[in-house]
């Protein structure tokens, strides 16, 4: 008899290690200022990027209707996140932009990314950790972050 796990606990690890990692940056974040940020909308604030976007243009990015992108912008523009404008170069193309509060977000979620990589560093050990992620990188796509993962997960 194996003492090895059974293999459909791999996918379920790997996605607990997410959700821990997830649930403790959004708990830091709530403390810093931005308790309605949900784990979504960081996709959604990665696939609106530095240049914006159009609810369309969002939508494909995340894999996810036109309908649920535009419900998206418009739950995040009521929270101060998002802004609506138009493209200067085509007063037809609506377009989505991150606001000041958006990028405060984003710019905070870096900072937290990395001090829960060092604890996790100090737990399991620097190198323990960097042999885990050398081993993660020859597994996977060489895509890291997949904005269409809501789509994926069944996010509209």
């Amino acid at each position: 008899m194996s003492s090895d796990p059974p293999a459909f606990e791999l996918p379920l690890r790997l996605f607990g290690g997410f959700r821990v990692l997830i649930d403790a940056l959004h708990a830091e974040l709530a403390r810093q200022g931005h308790p309605d940020v949900r784990p979504m909308h960081g996709f959604v604030f990665q696939a609106v990027g530095s240049a914006g976007t159009t609810a369309t243009e969002l939508g494909r990015r995340l894999g996810i209707s036109k309908q649920a992108a535009a419900k998206t912008i418009k739950g995040l523009e009521r929270l101060g996140y998002l802004k609506r404008g138009v493209d200067p170069r085509d007063s037809r193309r609506k377009t989505v932009q991150l606001t000041d509060r958006g990028i405060d977000c984003l710019q905070r979620s870096a900072q937290i990314f990395v001090d829960l990589h060092a604890g996790w560093a100090k737990t399991i050990g620097r190198q323990r950790l960097r042999e885990l992620e050398e081993d993660l990188i020859k597994v996977t796509p060489p895509e890291v972050f997949r904005l269409d993962m809501p789509g994926w997960f069944g996010g509209g």
